[in-house]
């Protein structure tokens, strides 16, 4: 059996994680792949097996591992001046937290309140609001010609992986034919989340606001781990009533992942034969 292979576009590179292995391969300004191969840690090894743990330990694992992949691309393409720090990173992360959480949970949750106080029609508003608010700020940024890059060696990191997956011999020519779409992209676990989030919050409820935003914030895991069983599931036995969930994901992918350049897929596969 395949081992599974987790990745992600990082700046003008791709991040490949295997089971024991972790590369991060980038396209440097003088035209080189630089490839840096770490060990994998096995911390989260034994939680790989127990449901619903093991989706948030690797939700966990993957943040870390796809922070360190990010900074360390930016810096690999930045003068040695301008490159990023350790606080530079804190308080990126946490800018980052405090707009995802005012845009995605706060902001729907205002507009639902003034809109219905019924149960399931503000659930249904709320969750509604969050999955348009996503997707319009997913076409908002694939305008930016940095973001469309990124997303360019998203489409690589897939088909690289489509192509392992599928047997064939590693190659930026053999990966081209493959498709950007992959069932098990971050993309789609995002849209699942969102899909699940309305139906768990219509058993769990409260008439404060305040105590709503409470709720949403603090079942963040909850939803986490029940997505990614879901994701998961389906990625292994498609069938139709988890297609309803996942399906959507996929399409949005049609945003998040654009066709890669020959040279992009080069990275793609060099990163992910170097994490096995």
């Amino acid at each position: 059996m395949k081992d599974y292979i987790g990745g992600q576009a990082v700046i003008e590179g791709v991040m490949m994680a295997s089971r024991k292995k972790v590369a991060v391969a980038v396209r440097k300004p003088n035209g080189k792949i630089k490839i840096k191969v770490e060990n994998r840690s096995s911390a989260a090894e034994k939680f790989r097996k127990t449901p619903f743990l093991r989706g948030l330990a690797s939700l966990f694992e993957m943040l870390i591992i796809g922070t360190k992949a990010l900074t360390w691309s930016s810096n690999e393409n930045l003068e040695e001046d301008e490159q990023i720090g350790g606080w530079g990173i804190f308080f990126t992360i946490l800018l980052s937290l405090g707009l995802a959480v005012g845009l995605f949970i706060a902001l729907p949750l205002w507009v639902s309140k003034l809109l219905s106080e019924d149960r399931i029609i503000f659930n249904v508003i709320d969750g509604a609001l969050r999955v348009g608010i996503f997707v319009v700020y997913l076409m908002f940024i694939s305008r930016f010609k940095d973001v469309k890059r990124v997303f360019q060696y998203h489409g690589a990191e897939h088909k690289a992986v489509n192509c392992y997956e599928a047997g064939k011999p590693l190659t930026a020519k053999n990966a081209k034919k493959f498709s950007t779409i992959h069932p098990r992209c971050g993309t789609s676990f995002i849209f699942i989340v969102l899909l699940v989030s309305i139906i768990l919050f219509t058993f769990v409820w409260s008439e404060a606001w305040l105590m709503k935003l409470l709720y949403r914030i603090l079942l963040i895991p909850v939803i986490a781990m029940i997505s990614y069983e879901i994701l998961r599931f389906n990625a292994r036995k498609p069938n139709k009533v988890l297609g309803f969930l996942t399906t959507p994901g996929l399409w949005l992918q049609k945003i998040t992942t654009q066709e890669p350049d020959l040279k992009m897929l080069e990275v793609a596969v060099r990163a992910l034969k170097a994490a096995m």
